[in-house]
């Protein structure tokens, strides 16, 4: 099984997931200091797991889903592949490797994603 963590706010409107089954397995709500201008201090925060096979899928569909501006990205693990996903943006690594990590690090810093959203579990 893959694992991840969607933020709610994050799905541009209008869009709709689907095709891929997720299944949650926590919903909380919380508040965030330091977020990007455009981001609510409150996010819903929705723990998923899917299977394995559909982790690319997955990848395109969030890449369509998550909104272009605000600084956002969503992201989940497999057993051996990180998956970042940001408004038509993929990147996908082998866990632990610091050259994935740090390219998609650069990448949500060059749209406004604050420092202290950078800490994603590989």
């Amino acid at each position: 099984m893959l694992e991840g963590v969607l933020i709610a706010e994050s799905l541009r409107l209008g869009t709709e997931l689907g095709g891929v089954p997720l299944h949650i397995t926590k919903i909380a709500r919380v508040e965030v200091n330091g977020t990007a201008a455009e981001q609510p201090q409150r996010w819903t925060l929705l723990d998923f797991a899917a299977e394995e096979a559909d982790a690319e899928r997955l990848a395109e569909q969030l890449a369509a889903c998550i909104a272009p501006t605000g600084g956002w990205y969503v992201n989940y693990n497999t057993a051996t592949e990180t998956f970042v996903i940001f408004s038509e943006k993929i990147f996908r690594y082998p866990r632990k490797q610091a050259e994935g990590r740090r390219q998609a690090q650069d990448y949500a810093r060059s749209i406004g994603i604050p420092e202290p959203q950078l800490d994603w579990q590989d």
